[in-house]
């Protein structure tokens, strides 16, 4: 087993180096570049001043000249001076040495500006793994007690239900509904926190903290209920129907000691191996949610940097997030073979 896990560690560089790659390949050719963009954001401002047209052998933007020497600078400035394979081989080597450049937007070391988002992207995530694991392992437990009850039936709908509606429209609908300025004004339009948090008193932050968590967090649970719940469910069944459960029962064992004692202990070795992709709660943050919500996390920081093409920023949050997935998996295989003796990888 120890080989096969050391392959899966060698395994890493061929993915991540085709995953950066292809991005990388990507974001290069994708019309709306950032040199195209610095040129038109020239055009717009020679448009508004009335400018002239340049000369022959000077490039021109609206009414602006840009003398060639001036472009090959913007080129150089951006690294699209160099064919692209010598960008992406540049850009890896640079990333080898943990330097991932400096954003284009914030003019800032990319580190600085994504570490910056570290703490909102880790609250959220940490307070969401900790809830799907509170209420969807006791709730895909119940459930299975009750299989084919009409709790059951009921529950199966309402949690399929939520599984499709994604995380975005959820936390728009919510907000409709509940947000500042609706029917019920209960809950804040968006942010991580009030602008005059600072000025509160202790229980008044607190107060504020949880009236922005709740429906942010919300939206990022909705989506996730349905494959832990029936996951559970699914799996104690399974266990019931036993052998080792039927002679518990033959000794005279109550229910629920059967059920908490012997069935859901083996029944949460599957739901064990999520646990591998704990590091990836600093990049929790969904694109959309946060965009929805207006919280200044990693999820609205890689959505901006998409949008205005900050390309380090987009290769940085990228690696990061690559990395710490495919380092959960092989963290998640790990616990498997840990909680059930039973399996041997080859």
């Amino acid at each position: 087993m120890t080989s096969y896990f050391i392959r899966r560690f060698l395994l890493i560089i061929p993915t991540f180096l085709g995953i950066t790659l292809i991005t990388f390949f990507i974001l290069q050719i994708v019309p709306g570049g950032p040199l195209e963009r610095e040129l038109l954001k020239l055009r717009m401002g020679g448009q508004m001043q009335g400018g002239e047209v340049g000369t022959s052998g000077q490039n021109v933007s609206g009414g602006i000249e840009i003398p060639e020497s001036a472009l090959q600078e913007m080129k150089k400035f951006y690294g699209f001076d160099l064919p692209i394979h010598e960008r992406y081989f540049r850009w890896l080597g640079n990333m080898l040495t943990l330097d991932l450049g400096n954003s284009y937007v914030y003019a800032e070391p990319v580190w600085d500006v994504i570490i910056s988002r570290f703490p909102v992207s880790i609250y959220f995530g940490l307070i969401g793994f900790i809830l799907t694991y509170l209420i969807c392992i006791p709730l895909g437990v119940f459930k299975a007690v009750k299989n084919g009850s009409k709790f059951d039936f009921v529950s199966s709908i309402l949690v399929f239900m939520g599984y499709s509606i994604p995380g975005w429209a959820f936390g728009t609908i919510m907000l409709v509904i509940f947000g500042g300025g609706s029917l019920w004004d209960v809950f804040p339009l968006g942010g991580f926190r009030s602008e005059d948090f600072e000025s509160l008193t202790f229980w008044g932050q607190i107060t504020d903290q949880f009236y922005h968590t709740v429906l942010p967090v919300a939206s990022y649970l909705v989506g996730s209920f349905a494959t832990l719940t029936i996951l559970t469910k699914n799996s104690v069944i399974e266990n019931l129907s036993q052998d080792y459960i039927r002679t518990a029962f033959a000794k005279g064992l109550s229910e629920k000691r059967v059920i908490f004692k012997h069935a859901l202990r083996n029944s949460l070795i599957p739901l064990a191996t999520g646990l591998g992709h704990f590091l990836s709660l600093i990049l929790a943050g969904s694109f959309l949610i946060e965009t929805v919500f207006n919280i200044n996390g990693m999820g609205l920081l890689g959505f901006r940097s998409i949008e205005q093409r900050d390309y380090p920023v987009t290769m940085g949050i990228l690696v990061i997030s690559s990395f710490l997935l495919l380092i959960g998996n092989i963290i998640s295989d790990m616990l498997y073979a840990i909680f059930d003796p039973r399996i041997r990888f080859k």
